[in-house]
């Protein structure tokens, strides 16, 4: 498994926890569903970027004529 693949599911795992906490405060119920999924939608959109992003080198390479 690469370590994009194991940071997202980390992150993943972040996000049900946070998910199942707000659940149970209550928070999620004054929000309602649409909300919830919208967020949800937008945090893995963002921990795919992030992980995406962290993952291995970059690196130019130079072509020499």
């Amino acid at each position: 498994m690469k370590w994009a693949n194991l940071y997202f599911l980390g992150y993943v795992v972040l996000l049900g926890g946070l998910v199942a906490a707000l659940w149970k405060i209550g928070v999620l119920e004054r929000v309602g569903a649409g909300w919830t999924a919208i967020g949800i939608v937008i945090a893995v959109g963002l921990g795919i970027m992030v992980s995406v992003s962290s993952s291995g080198r970059k690196e130019s390479i130079q072509i020499e004529k």
